[in-house]
């Protein structure tokens, strides 16, 4: 039956598949159809006894996966910071798919131990760091968080004399750590799953803005991981780094930084300001597939000590064979791990720094688009500055907030997700994709004006 794998028609007909989901992705409603959804349930089904037909697969997940899937490929899809994916991504992502390289070690692949060296230079350049620092290229900035995270615990236990890969966390020194009350969800996770639990965690108040406060930092040492943000998840606001880590740097504490999609502001002209002193730092994690548009899935942790993240991340056995090129797996947790390094290149390539900067700036000029003309709409509030590409969005109370946010998702014109502001529920507009255009911008303005006047009708019905 593995015969079949050499027939380009099922190749052809999962590509004309493909085009014919591209044709209608701007132009579809942005979350699923009601009966798309009740369609999933065809799914549901006993595993067959027999080979199934390659052509009648496709057709399957064409017919019933298709309509199920969310546009976030297109303009207006801004519940998550999720991102859509430049068009040369998929394209390059296509051809790796083809190729099936693993990225361990450069004799498995020498194609992508090169273009992660050279990636990593560019990433340098770009975002204004180190000229030492090393990149591992992982599926997403909670891993890149993870990474950074295990090569300062690594750093902080060795100055102290404590190897943590022979012995271990029992009876280690105890490592302070140091954040704000407004640290990611996934910088928590990290850090549990390292063994230094939330319990201790030093937290620092932040200002109106989700910002940490630097004068409300405790004495720091160098026995301390301070974990900044690049971009608040809600606000998109930036911490203050140059005060920040020049305080840090001189008490010999590990500075991370969470950059998820807010560290590409360095490479903005009209933005970079947001990210002054992030050089100072001595880990950093960022997401490609957010701000930067590639495809799922691509996150990137970076590193100024390259021996700590190295030997954070140890790998050895008898059978690997290691050469005088990049081999990944030191950068990175993983062995088995896709060349996702390829479409990154492409996109990289394709833009180059003045395309970079265009991306990123217009998910800017967009979010502040949303602000000014959503101020004008009765009924809403915009509760943060816009500093990158985040809006923050609250009616008169936390109910008629949450009746319009649902009310904007049924309407489906557009798709937004909900969150806490300081206490009080708020509508977040994530714009992060390459797509969304002044015409997106005043669609959704219309699709949020009509849902609450739809909200409104129906609480005076009450």
């Amino acid at each position: 039956m593995f015969s079949e794998l050499s027939n380009r028609k099922i190749f052809d007909r999962a590509h004309q598949f493909a085009f014919d989901y591209l044709d209608s992705i701007f132009d579809r409603e942005v979350y699923p159809t009601k009966k798309a959804l009740e369609d999933l349930e065809l799914f549901d089904e006993p595993i067959p006894k027999e080979p199934s037909q390659p052509e009648a697969i496709l057709e399957q997940l064409h017919r019933l996966g298709s309509p199920a899937t969310t546009a976030t490929l297109g303009g207006r899809y801004f519940g998550f910071v999720c991102g859509s994916a430049v068009p040369i991504g998929l394209a390059a992502k296509t051809m790796a798919t083809f190729w099936d390289q693993a990225s361990a070690m450069y004799v498995m692949s020498p194609l992508a131990g090169k273009l992660e060296s050279v990636v990593e230079n560019w990433l340098l350049d770009l975002l204004g760091l180190p000229q030492k620092t090393v990149a591992g290229f992982v599926s997403g900035t909670s891993v890149a968080n993870l990474c950074g995270l295990a090569a300062a615990r690594y750093r902080i236990l060795k100055n102290k004399g404590w190897d943590i890969n022979q012995q271990g966390l029992w009876g280690a020194p105890k490592i302070r750590i140091v954040t704000s009350r407004h640290a990611h969800s996934t910088v928590l996770k990290a850090l549990s799953i390292l063994g230094l639990g939330q319990q201790d965690i030093e937290w620092i108040p932040v200002d109106d803005q989700g910002r940490m406060i630097p004068e409300a930092l405790p004495v720091l040492d160098n026995n301390t991981i301070l974990i900044l943000q690049a971009g608040n998840v809600n606000s998109g606001a930036f911490d203050d780094f140059q005060t920040i880590c020049e305080t840090a740097n001189r008490a010999g504490s590990w500075v991370h930084i969470d950059g998820a999609f807010g560290l590409w502001a360095a490479a903005v002209h009209q933005l970079k300001h947001l990210t002054k002193g992030m050089h100072l730092a001595n880990s950093w994690a960022v997401d490609g597939h957010k701000t930067l548009n590639t495809p799922y899935d691509s996150g990137i942790v970076l590193c100024s000590d390259s021996e700590a993240l190295t030997s954070a991340l140890h790998m050895s056995a008898s059978y690997l064979i290691e050469s005088d090129q990049r081999d990944g797996m030191f950068h990175t947790p993983e062995m088995s791990r896709r060349s996702r390094v390829i479409e990154l290149w492409a996109i990289l390539k394709y833009l180059g720094t003045a395309g970079v900067d265009e991306l990123v700036l217009n998910m800017h000029l967009r979010a502040k688009q949303f602000a000014n003309e959503i101020k004008k709409v009765n009924g809403f509030h915009v509760v943060n500055d816009i500093v990158f590409n985040q809006v923050l969005v609250q009616c008169e109370n936390d109910k008629l907030t949450d009746k319009v946010l649902g009310n904007i998702q049924e309407l489906r014109d557009c798709w937004v997700g909900g969150s806490f502001w300081f206490g009080k529920k708020v509508i977040r507009v994530s714009i992060c994709s390459w797509a969304t255009s002044e015409s997106d911008i005043a669609t959704t303005v219309a699709s949020f004006e009509k849902a609450y006047q739809i909200s409104i009708k129906h609480l005076n019905a009450q």
